[in-house]
């Protein structure tokens, strides 16, 4: 099979522990990239982050952002796509959130709203340090909500819930599972990812290979956490990493390394390349 489509979930996949690309990562991108395959950033994370990771790679990478609810192509600088939360929704959300004292975090592809209060703030100082100063996101502390719900109901995309008191999330994330109009998927234990209905990673990778004409069984697509289930399972060749939650392996076709042992790079040079590392 000669794939065309390379989908890669950052977090845990292409980045390695310490939040890096190795340059072996780097390179085999690179070589799949001049043998005419498609390389794709999918994440959970803004626009404005995984911009500043392909950068990085050194290709002109499409890129699935907040879940597949912002798809832009680097090439032409494009937007592709995109699903907007709906301010309906973020009241929701928030009024849920609010109800199990969690601190919201509403994402646009550039900006992050939260409050000053949230503890987990030097997670997105990090990311900002690691950042040049036109790839930065803008953090944006609210007093109230509905002002940014009005204001900027044309550019959310997602709400993040992060906090180390797991049976909160699950019972938040739980109550908002029942609701209509939503989609709620996580990346770690500690967390959840609200969108609106019908988006994911997997519709993503469905919506960019129509872009460009490229058939389900010619892509290939890596995660290694529940919000990657949905293009796995999707893709032509769906793997997980080895450092995957087991229900991700399970529905996987193939298992590679692990994020600290360049599996990315095993992919390309097994499937792509064509000769074993």
């Amino acid at each position: 099979m000669k794939y065309k489509m390379l989908c890669i979930d950052m977090d845990g996949t292409l980045l390695n522990s310490q939040k890096e690309i190795t340059e072996k990562n780097k390179e085999y991108l690179r070589k799949a990239q001049e043998a005419g395959v498609k390389v794709v950033i999918t994440t959970g994370r803004l626009f404005t982050s995984a911009d500043y990771y392909a950068d990085l790679i050194g290709i002109k990478a499409p890129i699935i952002s907040a879940n597949g609810a912002y798809i832009r192509e680097k090439d032409r600088d494009e937007v592709i796509y995109k699903a907007l939360l709906g301010r309906e929704n973020c009241c929701t959300i928030l009024e849920v959130l609010k109800k199990y004292e969690l601190i919201p975090n509403f994402h646009t592809p550039n900006k992050i709203f939260t409050e000053r209060k949230n503890p987990h703030i030097q997670m997105y100082l990090k990311i900002n340090d690691r950042h040049p100063e036109d790839k930065k996101i803008d953090i944006i502390f609210v007093d109230k909500w509905e002002h940014v719900f009005e204001e900027f109901e044309m550019e959310i995309l997602k709400c993040l819930a992060i906090s180390e008191d797991n049976e909160r999330v699950m019972k938040a994330k739980g109550e908002l599972l029942t609701l209509e109009g939503l989609e709620v998927v996580s990346s770690s234990s500690n967390n959840f990812e609200v969108m609106t209905r019908g988006i994911s990673k997997g519709r993503a990778v469905e919506i960019l290979a129509s872009y460009y004409n490229i058939v389900q069984d010619e892509i290939i697509c890596i995660g290694d956490n529940e919000n990657d289930a949905s293009m796995i399972q999707y893709a032509g060749l769906g793997v997980a990493m080895g450092n995957a939650e087991e229900e991700i392996k399970d529905m996987a076709q193939y298992i590679t390394a692990s994020n600290d042992e360049d599996g990315v790079a095993e992919v390309v040079d097994k499937f792509i390349l064509g000769y074993t590392i």
